[in-house]
């Protein structure tokens, strides 16, 4: 129910506008890297010391063409300092297209695509790459179509697939094909039991189906979780399959289990970490706490303090 709840939080342009009128919140800054692209250079750059970083500059639902505009200048200035200061090599981003305009009512997926795209350019030019995150399941198809569309010219463009959805499995086989890239995770949206599992644990089989296939694929799994058993499950199913610390990757989110991240990294695995930054963090925010409900006591906390 308290799930439920804070994501429908998540939602609200009242709670929205409630919070981020504050100041950048500590628990905040544990989730997210800051609101400026030097605070994102600087916390990837102490992160690829020893991981490797996928960088998100935060915003999703864009309602006008001048925001995909500047979220699209935001990406192409991300990516010229991640040329000029040598982290390209370790350091891509994932993009959501309904900060690209997905959701627009008239050619939002036309209007997405075009924006994508004009990143995978900027990333292509400083040789690194972009993933494109998967949202709610009524943009599953539109997604997965404009992931396609983007591989025509950009072959490493990485597509995001959510165990949660009863779907993703079919999905994994189709998209398992060689060099194909594709981080798997649970799913952080509230979505109803005709397309979801949603019980944990329906939750976790599905994650474990669905990683079989991606392991036993062509492609490159990039196996997002923090679970240690589904690490562990994800290491045996990587050796199974005859895979090398290359052929795979382990990815966590920024501020979750940072100690785990490193011990991880220091055992020889690779691992990205999911670097979120920016202005509109609140609705990323959410679903962090979603996750993990024991923050919002302090959150709240936090809120009730301000001024």
């Amino acid at each position: 129910m308290l799930r439920s709840t804070l994501l429908a939080a998540a939602r609200s342009g009242t709670v929205r506008a409630l919070v981020e009128a504050g100041p950048f919140d500590p628990l905040v800054d544990r989730f997210v890297a800051g609101t400026t692209v030097d605070a994102a250079i600087e916390a990837a750059r102490r992160i690829a010391a020893d991981r490797y970083v996928t960088v998100d500059h935060l915003g999703e639902d864009t309602t006008e063409r001048a925001q995909v505009d500047a979220h699209v200048h935001a990406y192409r200035t991300l990516l010229e300092r991640l040329g000029r200061e040598g982290l390209a090599d370790r350091v891509e981003v994932s993009v959501k297209l309904s900060a690209f305009g997905q959701r627009l009512p008239r050619d939002g997926d036309k209007i997405a695509l075009e924006a994508a795209r004009q990143v995978c350019e900027a990333a292509a030019a400083v040789g690194t790459t972009v993933t494109v995150d998967m949202e709610d399941h009524t943009t599953t198809d539109a997604t997965l179509a404009t992931v396609r569309d983007l591989r025509v010219d950009f072959p490493w463009v990485g597509a995001v697939l959510q165990s949660q959805l009863r779907r993703t499995e079919a999905d994994c086989r189709d998209l398992a094909g060689p060099g194909s890239r594709v981080r798997l995770c649970k799913g952080a949206y509230d979505e109803p039991e005709s397309v979801a599992y949603r019980s944990a644990a329906e939750v976790d089989r599905s994650y474990v189906r669905c990683l079989k296939v991606l392991m036993a694929g062509e492609g490159v799994p990039m196996v997002a979780t923090h679970d240690p058993r589904l690490i562990a499950i994800a290491r045996h199913l990587a050796d199974r399959n005859g895979r090398s610390v290359d052929d795979w990757e382990l990815q966590m989110l920024y501020g979750v289990r940072p100690q785990a991240q490193t011990d991880l990294a220091a055992r020889g695995l690779r691992v990205r970490v999911y670097l979120p930054y920016g202005t509109e963090w609140f609705g990323y925010f959410m679903r962090r706490l979603a996750e993990r409900p024991a923050n919002m006591a302090f959150f709240l906390r936090s809120l009730a303090t301000r001024g």
